[in-house]
């Protein structure tokens, strides 16, 4: 049978886009190697930790927050193997969703691993490692990332982890050391926090997470404190010995000068992710590649070769889901003859760590560095009704207009519930919209959004609560 598309990859960027042709009445297929679809997000990634982070806070939360509401439990009590039923059961349900709205779109689903075999042609080996190849006018790549890997350091899945293992702890390790202070080991390192764990983050860098605004990773980082976790900034670990019962880190200033050695349970090596683009048949079907592995698209998501596209982790740009969904969405349309687009000026991110922090658009140092001259309005959830009947007052909001045309160019929040938040910011900056814009949309009444328009208010010095 041949298709007018087959996707590689149901992640979130392959199934949207195989979702979106089957809408437009392309007759598509998908290829997957796992057993189950929705790729690195669903499976390993975004939903599992999510999970493991809305059941850490509830019980961080019951004892530490209830007793002050006046709600007598007692000291909660660690269910660790339910806890993680519970993250499986959310994975669960998420990825046989997937499998239904792939069926309801009459998508045909083939499980192996797929390789490019020729012009218009995928071959796909099965886990019995029988074959079969399928015949295509359009091939879309969607096959994610992978874990990095850090040099010197090997991961045994048991005591040095990744964050694939890193969700599935049979037991909370006394001492977690984190390599990396990006999104997956804040979360990661909160998580097991929560649950009894000392954790340390080793960064590379002298910030935590690089590419944020530094305003915002200066306080995060703070509250991150407050809560327990250690950071060793400017640092490298060089090395884990695991011939003793404990696990000796080595660690070195990135700069130079004395090592150290620190003892730990877990080592949870997350300093970031790599495309996932071998095995593919890229190099022998003379698909073009960058020097980091990722495939070279052109504005239409074209590759150098004519009816191969790529999208999400596997292109240049911020690594998420959402960002894929995205393109996973263009891209069908551009075979469909319409237009298909992304703007890639407004795609937020968030970390879920306990308070969350959002973004989207640019930040000061960007700003900086391009000589644009802009305002400044931030507002403190102290100041914020709601944020202080919930005693969840940690953080602030933070608009950054365009000095003359007061244009939104980039909103930041750390906060309880900002990775919701943003999307009002998200919203506003697709229409154009200025400070003022958002200064005058009413916000309802007490709401921790309220933050959001007092901000924009103090973009032109006139907050009303602060």
């Amino acid at each position: 049978m041949a298709y007018d598309l087959i996707v590689i990859g149901t992640g979130p960027g392959g199934y949207v886009c195989a979702i979106r042709a089957a809408q437009l009445g392309m007759k598509v297929a998908v290829v997957e190697k796992r057993g189950t679809h929705g790729g690195t997000c669903l499976n390993v990634g975004c939903i599992p930790s999510k999970a493991l982070l809305h059941a850490s806070e509830m019980f961080e939360e019951a004892g530490h927050s209830f007793a002050k509401m006046g709600i007598g439990v007692g000291t909660p009590k660690l269910d660790l193997p339910t806890l993680l039923k519970f993250k499986d059961e959310a994975v669960d349900g998420n990825v046989k969703g997937v499998d239904f709205l792939l069926k309801k779109n009459k998508i045909d689903a083939v499980f192996g691993t797929g390789r490019i075999a020729g012009p218009g042609k995928v071959e796909v080996t099965a886990a019995d490692g029988k074959t079969q190849t399928l015949e295509t006018k359009n091939i879309v790549i969607a096959t994610g990332s992978e874990v990095a890997k850090l040099r010197g350091v090997d991961t045994d899945g048991k005591r040095v982890v990744s964050s694939d293992q890193a969700i599935a702890l049979d037991k909370v390790p006394g001492k977690l050391l984190v390599i990396g202070a990006g999104v997956i080991g804040l979360e990661l390192g909160s998580v097991w926090r929560r649950l009894g764990a000392q954790v340390t983050v080793v960064e590379f860098l002298d910030r935590i997470l690089p590419g944020m605004d530094r305003e915002v990773c200066r306080q995060s980082q703070r509250l991150l404190e407050k809560q327990g976790l250690a950071f060793k900034l400017g640092s490298k670990v060089t090395g884990v010995d695991s011939t003793s019962a404990a696990l000796k880190v080595s660690i070195e200033p990135a700069k130079g000068g004395a090592a150290e050695t620190i003892d730990a349970d877990v080592v949870l090596v997350a300093i970031g992710r790599v495309a996932f683009t071998e095995g593919l048949g890229l190099d022998e079907a003379g698909v073009k590649k960058d020097n980091r592995g990722r495939v070279v698209v052109d504005a239409h998501y074209a590759s150098t070769v004519k009816g191969i596209y790529a999208i999400g982790d596997v292109i240049a740009g911020p690594m998420l889901a959402h960002k894929a969904e995205d393109e996973g969405m263009a891209v069908a349309e551009i075979l469909t003859g319409q237009v298909g687009h992304v703007n890639y000026d407004v795609i937020p991110g968030v970390v879920y760590t306990f308070p969350e922090i959002a973004s989207v658009g640019k930040t000061e140092d960007e700003l900086k560095d391009a000589g644009t001259a802009y305002n400044t309005g931030k507002f403190p959830f102290t100041a914020n009704g709601r944020a202080k009947a919930n005693q969840q007052t940690d953080g602030f909001v933070k608009i950054l207009a365009d000095a003359k045309t007061d244009r939104v160019l980039g909103v930041h929040i750390v906060g309880t519930d900002a990775g919701n938040m943003i999307a009002e910011a998200a919203v506003a900056m697709e229409f154009g919209a200025s400070a003022e814009d958002i200064a005058r949309t009413c916000h309802a009444h007490p709401t921790l959004p309220e933050a959001v328009k007092e901000a924009a208010l103090a973009v032109a010095k006139r907050a009303i609560h602060f």
